[in-house]
């Protein structure tokens, strides 16, 4: 078996809908036993996010959504009634046997059942517990609930996305992916290795407050702290860039392209790639703050220029110049480019369905213990009986007494 990154860590993955899953599979990605629990008969919300629905082996479709498969690679379900005192029972002697315990209740929900982190650390000291909410666990707002857009809206991204609103179609616009319930993900991730590097020093867990406010704030850093430094308010430059000029889309003979143009070298290298080698050495445009402060007359020159060409031959061009560009695909489109292809970051896992789920490499390369996909997104409590024997010695006579309960 391939040696992995986390292959000591055991998850207790009490979460659902998007941070909370994206965290985990991270770490089921690395190699981390993940244990999702999931309510009986219904599972994560997000099961039933649908369509489109992930196909079963006679084409039909499963009663799981693609939504859900998107971030529940490599763990296991176990489905557990917490609102039971048996249900609450078991949760506890799996967090003692575990290494991570990973939640996304409102404020103080899981208080009430003796699953919060002052109860658990006192059966298991070195536990990581990690909340996920959207405030956090304290302030005015606390106890709001919210979704991504929320988020987007109040932490300021909405505020510097979609076109400037002197253009058509100018105005606020959240982005095409739930980025605050990723990015919090991601940052719960760090935390978490953080945390656990920390108790292999010290012995002991820690508590984690995530909140998705506080991640869409700190992934707007070079915008606030230009604000900071400035008291300006950053506005939307829509597909332009605030300090690198050209940096957006083009038109071009057949569609559209991208170009960005990052330092004054490359500026003369993309004036040279377009044929016009006398505006790369124009004293008013060799600078970079210079054309950011002309660029109201000079992308409209580059805009006629780039017209002349399709968006291939000027791929070419700028490529062999070395100036970054690219086309904007559509998701069809990056999964038959080569680069893509080579990468491999298509990833097709079988389920116990029989059906096949198509899933997204993890973009986590660790050439000594590389990231494997043995487990496609779980079917709801597709792994109850074996993790309950596995962690806890539960015979198949307690276990099926659970369920006759309807416990598990």
């Amino acid at each position: 078996m391939t040696e992995k990154t986390l292959s000591h860590i055991r998850v207790l993955d009490l979460s659902r809908i998007l941070a909370g899953p994206w965290c985990t599979q991270n770490l089921a990605d690395m190699g981390a036993e993940v244990i999702k629990v999931e309510r009986p008969g219904v599972g994560d919300d997000t099961r039933a996010w649908g369509p489109p629905w992930i196909a079963a082996a006679d084409g039909a479709s499963s009663r799981d959504s693609t939504y859900y498969a998107a971030a529940n690679r490599g763990k296991e379900s176990l489905t557990i009634d917490i609102s039971s005192a048996a249900g609450q029972a078991l949760v506890r002697e799996l967090a003692e046997q575990s290494d991570v315990f990973i939640e996304n209740f409102k404020v103080g929900d899981l208080a009430r059942y003796g699953l919060d982190y002052a109860s658990l650390s006192k059966i298991n000291p070195g536990l990581v517990y990690c909340s996920i909410t959207g405030y956090g666990q304290d302030g005015p707002k606390a106890d709001q609930p919210g979704y991504d857009i929320v988020f987007q809206a109040m932490g300021g991204l909405m505020s510097i996305t979609g076109e400037a609103d002197s253009r058509p179609g100018g105005g606020p616009q959240k982005v095409g992916i739930a980025i605050a319930d990723v990015i919090t993900g991601m940052y719960a991730t760090i935390a978490i290795l953080g945390a656990l590097n920390h108790r292999t020093v010290t012995g002991r867990g820690q508590y984690i407050d995530m909140a998705l406010l506080d991640s869409i704030v700190a992934i707007g850093g070079n915008q606030v702290t230009g604000y900071f430094a400035t008291g300006k308010v950053p506005h939307r430059y829509g597909n332009s860039h605030a300090t690198m000029v050209p940096y957006q889309v083009f038109d071009t003979l057949d569609g559209q392209m991208v170009v960005a143009v990052g330092n004054d070298t490359q500026w003369k290298r993309y004036c040279e790639a377009i044929g016009h080698s006398d505006l790369g050495e124009d004293p008013q445009w060799r600078r970079v703050q210079d054309r950011i402060t002309g660029r109201d007359r000079l992308i409209p020159q580059l805009e006629q220029i780039m017209k002349n060409r399709s968006s291939a031959e000027w791929s070419a061009r700028l490529e062999a110049h070395g100036v970054p560009c690219g086309p904007i695909n559509n998701y069809q489109q990056v999964f038959e480019d080569q680069q893509v292809r080579h990468r491999g970051l298509r990833v097709d896992l079988p389920r116990a369905d029989g059906g096949t789920v198509g899933t997204i490499a993890s973009p986590l390369r660790l050439k000594g213990t590389p990231v494997t996909y043995e487990q496609a997104p779980p079917l709801l409590g597709e792994h109850s009986e074996k993790v309950l024997a596995r962690v806890l010695g539960k015979t198949e006579a307690e276990i099926a007494a659970l369920r006759e309960k309807k416990v598990i």
